[in-house]
C-alpha cells in the first residue's frame, strides 16, 4: 500500500465526480473537497477562489494519471468555463492541479487528444494550476451519493475512450 499515490482534479460538483471514480479499476480512496482558492479552512459557505475537487488516491500498478485523466475527460464537460450543468461560477471550474513536471506534461498531452478528438464541440478550456494544498470537505460531502444515490448529479460517462 506505500505505492499509492494521488491525483488532484475539479470538474464541477465534486459529488458526482467522486461517485464515478470510487468504482474506477486500481482507485483506492476518494476524498472531496477544495482546491486552488485564497484561503485556509475552506468551508462551503466560504471557499472563495477554491474548486470543488476531488483527491484520488490510486494504485500505479493498477492505472495511470493518464487513465485517470482520460476518464476525467469522458465524465464532465471541460469545455465550459466555470460550468457545470446547473452550477455556475468558479467553484465549478475544470482543473487539474500538477503536483510536478511530469503530470502537467502528461495533462498537456491528454488535453491535446481531447481537442483533437473534437467529441465536446468545443475547445478544452480546463486549467492547468500547481498544486498547493487539498482541503477536505464537511463530512456530509463525503461519499454523498452512496448516502443519497438518488441525488444531484451532472455527471455522467459520454464517451468511450480519447486514449
Amino acid at each position: 500500500m506505500e505505492n499509492l499515490k494521488k491525483v488532484y482534479i475539479a470538474g464541477g460538483c465534486f459529488w458526482g465526480m467522486e461517485d464515478l471514480f470510487r468504482v474506477r479499476p486500481g482507485i483506492k480512496d476518494t476524498e472531496v473537497g477544495y482546491l486552488g482558492g485564497i484561503n485556509d479552512q475552506p468551508t462551503y459557505e466560504n471557499h472563495p477562489g477554491h474548486a470543488e475537487g476531488i483527491e484520488l488516491t490510486f494504485d500505479p500498478d493498477e492505472t495511470s494519471f493518464r487513465i485517470i485523466l482520460d476518464y476525467f475527460f469522458r465524465i464532465h464537460n471541460p469545455t465550459t468555463i466555470n460550468r457545470q450543468g446547473n452550477d455556475i461560477g468558479t467553484s465549478y471550474r475544470s482543473a487539474i492541479f500538477f503536483q510536478n513536471d511530469e503530470e502537467k506534461k502528461i495533462a498537456e498531452e491528454v488535453i491535446k487528444v481531447v481537442d483533437d478528438a473534437k467529441k465536446w464541440g468545443g475547445k478544452v478550456a480546463t486549467t492547468l494550476e500547481p498544486f498547493t494544498k487539498f482541503w477536505a470537505a464537511e463530512p456530509y460531502h463525503q461519499d454523498y451519493l452512496v448516502r443519497k444515490p438518488n441525488g444531484y448529479t451532472c455527471h455522467s460517462e459520454r464517451f468511450g475512450s480519447f486514449l
